[in-house]
């Protein structure tokens, strides 16, 4: 896709296309960039005929809000135009033309934001029918670019821990239903390898910060159920099934004991650690454990 797609003028022009599209006013005009917006015009004529039939997340909804408001107000849709006294006082002609410029900018600007609010409520629907993908299916690519949607949305560090954490769960579940295809299954344990790490720094270091568990607390909550899932592949596993498995295991049984030990340095006033690896802050030992 051209990089230069969605510069305004174009945009202007997509917003166009699609208010004909609808019914709207034809405008009997073409542009160069006509036969490119086509395809996203007929997707977005797909998508408001045929509607996936899934229940938006109201969580989705409110990111998606506060989106679409922040992208307002920083267009200045809806702002009425100030006045240009300079210009006024140069060319009164041109001057009147303004409001009337503006105003049509301001709609294909609108205009713009509705498409891709439309869209995006749709393609919402897209995203819950992939919640069971996994590697290999058509819709994986829609589930991690939800979840990394998810984290853009994301209001805090602990936050997207937090999601990091579910995604570490989520990525259980497809190694799971990827069981005999051990090239498949170890790239997925990777992947939650991964996820389980980046949430567990962020927590940590949360925790940390604030000279506080509570963070922890969503560590440990974690820990129990995770530990005992993945113990569950074990059972009826090939081999390198088995020691792919373990590793996982080794990992989480790692995280316990720097949650153990970060909660028992908060306990006894140690200040911050200076340093980190990849589970985030390195605890020193309280005086009295000595």
């Amino acid at each position: 896709m051209d990089s230069n797609l969605f510069s305004r003028r174009r945009a202007e022009r997509f917003a166009q296309l699609l208010d004909e599209a609808n019914g709207g006013r034809r405008h009997h005009v073409r542009s160069r960039a006509d036969d490119q917006l086509a395809g996203l015009v007929a997707v977005g004529q797909r998508l408001a005929a045929a509607p996936p039939a899934v229940e938006v997340d109201p969580e989705f909804r409110t990111g998606l809000r506060a989106m679409l408001l922040a992208t307002a107000e920083r267009e200045g849709i809806g702002a009425p135009a100030e006045p240009s006294s300079r210009r006024a006082t140069a060319d009164a002609g041109r001057n009147r033309l303004l409001p009337a410029v503006t105003a049509r900018r301001a709609r294909a600007r609108g205009a713009v934001l509705v498409g891709i609010a439309a869209g995006a409520v749709a393609l919402s629907g897209i995203s819950a029918a992939s919640e069971n993908a996994v590697p290999g299916d058509a819709l994986y690519g829609m589930k991690r670019s939800t979840e990394r949607a998810q984290l853009a949305l994301a209001s805090s560090d602990v936050s997207r821990g937090q999601l990091f954490l579910d995604f570490a769960r989520t990525r259980l579940a497809e190694a799971a239903a990827l069981r005999g295809d051990e090239d498949g299954f170890s790239a997925v344990l990777d992947d939650m390898d991964a996820d389980t790490r980046q949430g567990v720094r962020l927590l940590t270091t949360a925790a940390t910060q604030r000279s506080d568990p509570a963070a922890l607390d969503a560590v440990n909550s974690f820990l129990t159920g995770q530990r005992r899932a993945v113990g569950g592949l074990l059972d009826d596993a090939s081999r390198a099934e088995r020691d792919r498995t373990r590793r996982s295991l080794a990992l989480l049984d790692a995280v316990r004991k720097r949650s153990d030990a970060l909660r028992a340095a908060i306990a006894c006033g140690l200040p911050a650690p200076a340093g980190s690896d990849a589970l985030g802050p390195a605890p020193a030992t309280c005086p009295g454990d000595r």
